[in-house]
């Protein structure tokens, strides 16, 4: 009866494959099959020249519904930790758009992400330590600490990526002042300059590029070109572009020569950024120190002297415990 059951199974099985696979088949043939052919695609263009640009948004709005949906809520979880007084909020603002986040809900969504990393951090590291250890003193300051890290969590990476857009904006500055410097000689204005060297050097200076697009844009939408300049410093958070946005600001206004103030401004940050590029350098010497000590010179000590104490064992020990 077991080798009736045996031989069934044996035949029935492979049958049992082969309509799966089939049936699966036939599913992805029909979901590919399923869309419209190209040329009723191209005839549908030809009757309205939209259609396939709204099926490519309503794709990827499909594609992005659950990062929307998760953003949108995360405001809901920051009301705890909102900003008490006008000058909380201005300057989480501003350093929210140091770093890039300029949306109206870039705010909330912060807060939020920062409560979520609390509960979360709380929840990893309070369960574990809980089954573990048990509700001891040693448990609640794993989770306290857990919770306080995973809440800080946002702003280190703010803080990360607020450094790097600086140091992008400090290393391509003095390149794109000498674009400016080139096409206000060459008879173009300020604005027209600044979305010149928007465009030539987007791909080599996105950050910076972006920067003066923002301002051109501001200054096509009628705000006076001291309000955008001044802005352009403050909410980028670097030195150097308050001071060029000074300079730009004051040559405006008492109507001197603004090549010849990007000219000065780009030589001292270049001579600046060489001065900054000796330094290191002359700081790698003493930092070369911790890595040789520690990992060079333990092995340099025993090819040297592991010769020598291996024939002291050999020689000298042996003769002494002679005597």
């Amino acid at each position: 009866m077991i080798f009736a059951d045996l031989v069934s199974f044996e035949k029935v099985f492979p049958l049992a494959v082969f309509g799966l696979f089939a049936v699966v088949t036939w599913w992805l043939l029909s979901k590919v099959a399923g869309g419209r052919t190209r040329a009723v695609e191209r005839l549908d263009e030809f009757r309205d020249p939209m259609s396939r640009k709204r099926e490519e948004a309503k794709k990827k709005k499909k594609q992005d519904g659950g990062v929307s949906k998760m953003l949108e809520r995360a405001p809901a979880f920051a009301r705890p930790l909102q900003p008490k007084t006008e000058q909380e909020a201005g300057r989480l603002k501003s350093k929210l758009s140091m770093a890039g986040f300029r949306g109206e809900s870039a705010v909330p969504i912060f807060l939020g992400l920062k409560f979520i990393g609390l509960i979360v951090g709380l929840i990893m590291v309070g369960g574990p330590s809980l089954f573990v250890m048990g509700l001891t003193q040693k448990t609640l300051m794993y989770t306290v600490l857990g919770g306080g890290g995973m809440f800080y969590l946002p702003d280190v990476v703010v803080w990360f990526i607020t450094r790097s857009r600086k140091d992008q904006i400090f290393m391509s500055l003095p390149d794109a002042l000498d674009l400016l410097v080139v096409c206000v000689e060459a008879g173009l204005g300020l604005d027209q300059a600044m979305r010149k060297v928007s465009e030539e050097l987007k791909r080599t200076a996105r950050v910076i590029c972006d920067e003066f697009a923002l301002c051109n844009f501001q200054l096509q939408m009628g705000r006076a070109r001291s309000d955008v300049l001044h802005e352009l410093g403050a909410r980028t958070g670097v030195d150097d572009l308050r001071a060029l946005a000074a300079i730009l600001i004051q040559a405006d206004k008492f109507g001197s020569s603004i090549a010849q103030a990007l000219r000065v401004q780009s030589d001292s940050m270049r001579t600046r950024r060489r001065q900054l590029a000796e330094e290191k350098a002359a700081k790698t010497a003493v930092k070369l120190i911790f890595p040789l000590v520690i990992f060079i010179f333990p092995g340099i000590f025993v090819v040297l002297v592991g010769p020598a104490a291996i024939t002291m064992v050999r020689e000298l020990f042996p003769s002494m415990g002679a005597k």
